[in-house]
């Protein structure tokens, strides 16, 4: 079981960040932990999704991790969630 209060979570996409394999890599090769490998690489975002296109994205994905969530409901914690994200908090 995971120590939620300790869980590292990706600045862009809110996925939990569970395995080390997940972090990200800076433009040195380094590992960056505040990001996903799925949005930062490199030392470079992925895409350029907005706010409100990474959320749509990732209301799916979350559905389909967690069949109990509706896309109501993931649209609800991500709407919570995003803005305070590292990415997003100035946008």
């Amino acid at each position: 079981m995971h120590d939620i209060e300790n869980q590292k979570f990706c600045q862009s996409c809110a996925m939990p960040m569970t395995d080390d394999e997940l972090f990200a890599t800076n433009a040195d090769g380094s590992k960056n932990e505040d990001y996903c490998i799925y949005c930062f690489k490199d030392g470079e975002f992925t895409s350029d999704r907005s706010m409100d296109e990474m959320m749509n994205f990732c209301i799916d994905k979350m559905c389909e991790c967690h069949p109990e969530i509706d896309k109501a409901e993931a649209g609800a914690r991500m709407n919570e969630v995003f803005p305070k994200l590292k990415r997003w908090a100035n946008d």
